[in-house]
């Protein structure tokens, strides 16, 4: 199965003409990823690529606890590289309501769990999956909805929802953070 998800990541990214870049390369462009190229970084330590699409304006976030609204589209990615849409919840200003979490930030490491929202009630779960929570360490997450950070993930079944784990199947996602009260 696990081969199957990698070979269904390799379609995916084929078909979607992403350039994949290192995580070194990454580095060397001030964290950030080239939308017009459509780069995405791979963290090959867990599989996950992620694209940065807007830093967002606000500060980086210190150790402690917040409150963070996240927007997003999430797709299945099939067999074939396709993507299956699976949750209602989008990304621009007509969801009626966001996902809400409790983040915790000690150090470089990263807890979360839903509070309100679609994936809690969907997976049954309040486990936040933990390749939403890899972009904290190079976003700026602010307030106000011009401060909101974005980014479009894949994220393996090793680090995703609770279904993806328990089925073995990788997701691709357009997320927006930005930090509740």
């Amino acid at each position: 199965m696990k081969e199957e998800e990698r070979e269904a990541i390799k379609r995916f990214i084929e078909k979607e003409d992403i350039k994949v870049i290192s995580f070194e390369q990454f580095q060397e462009q001030d964290s950030t990823t080239n939308v017009k190229d459509n780069e995405f970084v791979l963290f090959s330590d867990n599989g996950v690529y992620m694209q940065i699409v807007e830093k967002g304006n606000g500060n980086v976030l210190k150790d402690g606890r917040y409150e963070v609204l996240a927007r997003y589209v999430e797709e299945q990615i099939t067999a074939d590289g396709t993507g299956d849409t699976l949750s209602l919840n989008t990304i621009g200003n007509l969801a009626p309501h966001p996902d809400e979490f409790m983040l915790t930030k000690s150090g470089k490491n990263f807890s979360a769990s839903f509070t309100t929202g679609q994936m809690a009630s969907v997976y049954g779960s309040t486990f936040v999956p933990s390749g939403w929570l890899i972009p904290f360490n190079y976003i700026r997450t602010g307030r106000e909805i011009s401060g909101r950070a974005k980014v479009r993930l894949i994220v393996p079944h090793s680090e995703g929802q609770k279904n993806a784990s328990a089925y073995v199947y990788p997701c691709y996602y357009e997320i927006t953070y930005q930090l509740g009260r």
